[in-house]
């Protein structure tokens, strides 16, 4: 399985270790998404930033729904089924989105895709920022529930 992790708290008060930890998840700015493996290694850093990041399983249609929306390649082009096909060993999006959440791919696994998706402020905002998930707030794991949260910070263009 794979979670998506993102970072919902700024840079100001963070202690040394957590820096240190938020930037080797590359989780550096605000509003910033990550996919990350399952593994004990993730479960400790994601647990020391618990304070400032939000994390969930996420699902395979939403993985391909951010992709396709927020997902760039270097030099910050768009990403569709044709730039996975040709830089992967992957057919499509939606088979490159299975394999992520299945833990058998990583972002890595395409060249040139970043392995950072940079989201908007999630639509109607954030309930407090300050508080854990459980206490009505957003911090936190999150289960299921990020799949909501990835929604709502998807931006969709105008036509």
């Amino acid at each position: 399985m794979t979670w998506a992790v993102v970072r919902i708290r700024g840079q100001v008060h963070l202690s040394q270790k957590v820096h240190d930890t938020l930037w080797m998840l590359h989780l550096t700015r605000a509003n910033h998404c990550v996919f990350l493996p399952q593994n004990d290694a993730m479960k400790g850093m994601v647990q020391k930033v618990k304070d400032h990041v939000t994390w969930g399983e996420v699902s395979p249609e939403m993985v391909a729904k951010l992709l396709l929306k927020r997902g760039r390649a270097a030099g910050s082009g768009r990403i569709n089924d044709d730039y996975v096909k040709a830089n992967s060993k992957f057919k499509s999006v939606w088979d490159f989105a299975q394999a992520l959440t299945k833990g058998d791919a990583k972002m890595t696994d395409v060249k040139g895709l970043k392995s950072v998706l940079r989201l908007h402020p999630p639509k109607g905002g954030y309930r407090a920022i300050k508080r854990s998930f459980r206490d009505f707030g957003d911090l936190g794991y999150r289960g299921d529930a990020v799949n909501r949260l990835l929604d709502r910070m998807i931006f969709e263009e105008a036509n």
